[in-house]
């Protein structure tokens, strides 16, 4: 390829409908004529390599032929104006795509990408339709901020949303608030303390008076999230897509991770752009791999998937820039590389450690097959008498825990987004299995491999003696030599069973809960076994329930729960695995 010389404009401005100014970098070929915008528009400043150049080439895209654009969102370090989170993205992105769009060197043809954060101001202007937007590329990004950014299934996502908002969001605010360098620095002592100290900070109630952003005043965008209840849904609907997919019609390539905190939402996002219609179906990709929240090393936690599941060799044919440089090609410069023509969807199938191509998510040869819970009422720790299998229940013993919100189950991996050792990617759970308080269902031995591609579910029947509470649900693989590796988990709290509106408080009766652990893609080896574990707490991800009908947002009270886990033909409690039946059946 011949060499393509760069320049680079910094701090370049853009005025919003309101006047606000936002400012961006503008890295272009140094060559005359026009050429495709690639836009993206981050809150983490886009002078800091470490996110502004996170996990593409922006060499290599220029050099490709194209203008790249990297623009601090409203309120955020060069631009003017005040941060709201996803508040304001729909209408500035619009505005910032357009304005893309007419400079001397566009072609009037603009893409959009980036992840996390920067993935969803994609989607977020999408929906506003800008004329100029051709396509976009939103990876391991979200579609409801109560949809496992602040909360999951009515549970508060603790440990994802304070560590982003201290460790994110915080610093850039203290610089904007405090002018003076002797008042700046004592800011920041605190902070850094705060950040040191972190992991004690996470046990800290009520969350509506956390120390480290009182810093701020109390009117910050963290303590407006807290103040809004799940259903307000004036408040959340603002920044959410959920109900606006069939407003989002443009080409899209979703990049997901199984070990992702988003892996949900960027599954949902596939899945219901593509019914939109027939049309948009076609123009839909999806990528996922073994991947955690912007980390794509063929390493994760404590597992190597080989070379070949590095997002800088994907299946040993190319890297994550590649694939994007492809996808713009196509879509902003008309070149017929084939892309289009390729299945949609291409996984990451971990046990055998192989990418896979196919045509659709979920898979349509999915066998959904239930796996009930089995024992004699002494499921407790890994060895208990906790079994799995496909046989229904006849007349069993319930199991039981006590639930204390003061000594909850540690998070250790999985599919999460916060400060600490140990905190995303594939972890062994046995010393969690060693809890009294961590119920254990595990099937025999697996005589031959068994593949679970697609949406996990787990349908449980439980009581408790406690006016509101959660209940949580892990999918483990467990091989020969005894470690028990995760693979996705979900929450439920029984105040939102049911959605965005709050149930009365339980008084005793039995319920059954539907627990979301979302996606995942294994192959069970031969001697494996299949286990789930059932608890209350996952801490620091969710914060502790602290069983009183109040939540850890607003009271520090807390009371044990005894809770109970029904499972009899009057109660099948079941795991309901997403079965890939071998080629050879």
């Amino acid at each position: 390829m011949k060499k393509v010389e760069m320049v680079v404009e910094k701090n370049v401005p853009c005025t919003m409908r309101d006047g606000t100014v936002l400012y961006a970098d503008v890295y272009r070929p140094n060559l005359t004529g026009q050429f495709p915008v690639l836009l993206t528009r981050l809150p983490y400043s886009k002078d800091l390599p470490h996110y502004s150049h996170r996990y593409l080439d922006t060499n290599r895209l220029v050099e490709n032929g194209f203008v790249v654009i990297i623009q601090d969102v409203r309120g955020r370090f060069q631009s003017e104006g005040e941060f709201k989170p996803f508040s304001q993205e729909s209408d500035d992105g619009y505005d910032t795509v357009e304005w893309a769009a007419s400079l001397s060197y566009s072609t009037g043809k603009v893409g959009m990408f980036g992840l996390s954060y920067y993935g969803y101001t994609q989607l977020l202007a999408a929906e506003k339709k800008p004329p100029h937007l051709i396509a976009i590329f939103p990876a391991m990004t979200l579609n409801d901020q109560r949809n496992g950014t602040v909360y999951r299934n009515g549970a508060f996502a603790l440990g994802l949303f304070e560590t982003w908002s201290l460790e994110s969001i915080v610093p850039d605010l203290l610089k904007r608030k405090y002018e003076k360098n002797k008042e700046r620095t004592s800011a920041f002592r605190k902070l850094a303390d705060a950040l040191n100290n972190i992991e004690e900070l996470y046990a800290y109630a009520p969350i509506n008076d956390w120390p480290p952003l009182k810093v701020l005043d109390d009117d910050n965008f963290f303590f407006e999230h807290l103040n809004h209840q799940i259903e307000d849904e004036t408040y959340w609907q603002n920044s959410s897509i959920t109900e606006k997919f069939d407003r989002i019609q443009l080409p899209a390539f979703h990049l997901g991770g199984w070990y992702d905190c988003f892996i949900g939402p960027t599954l949902e996002n596939y899945v219901e752009m593509s019914k939109v219609n027939d049309q948009l179906s076609k123009t839909q990709k999806l990528i996922v791999g073994p991947w955690s929240h912007g980390l794509f090393s063929s390493i994760q936690g404590e597992r190597s998937f080989g070379v070949h599941a590095s997002g800088d060799w994907i299946n040993l044919e190319e890297d994550i820039t590649t694939l994007h440089i492809r996808w713009f090609n196509h879509w902003l410069k008309g070149i017929d590389n084939g892309i289009e023509k390729e299945p949609p969807v291409k996984i990451f199938v971990m046990g055998i450690n192989e990418w896979r191509d196919e045509n659709e998510w979920p898979l349509e040869r999915t066998e959904y097959t239930s796996y009930y819970l089995h024992s004699k009422g002494k499921a407790n720790t890994k060895t208990g008498d906790g079994r799995l299998s496909r046989n229904e229940q006849e007349g069993e013993k319930s199991d039981s825990y006590i639930y204390d919100p003061r000594n909850p189950v540690p998070t250790k991996g999985g599919a999460t987004l916060f400060s600490g050792p140990l905190t995303m990617g594939p972890y062994d759970q046995s010393e969690i299995e060693k809890r009294d308080d961590v119920l254990v269902y595990t099937s025999e031995p697996l005589k031959e491999a068994l593949e679970v591609t697609g949406p996990v579910k787990v349908k449980l029947f439980a009581s408790t003696d406690a006016a509101d509470t959660d209940f949580t649900a892990k999918l483990v693989d467990e091989s020969p030599d005894g470690k028990a590796i995760i693979l996705t988990e979900g929450i439920v709290n029984a105040k939102y069973r049911n959605g965005h509106r709050a149930e009365k408080e339980l008084n005793g009766e039995i319920v059954e809960y539907e627990i979301n652990l979302w996606a995942t893609s294994n192959v069970f080896l031969s001697g494996h076994r299949i286990s789930l574990e059932i608890s209350s707490s996952s801490f620091p991800q969710y914060a502790p329930n602290p069983n009183t009908g109040k939540s850890m947002i607003e009271s520090s009270e807390t009371k044990t729960a005894r809770q109970t886990i029904h499972h009899s033909r009057e109660f099948p409690s079941r795991i309901l695995l997403p079965l890939i039946p071998t080629s050879e059946k």
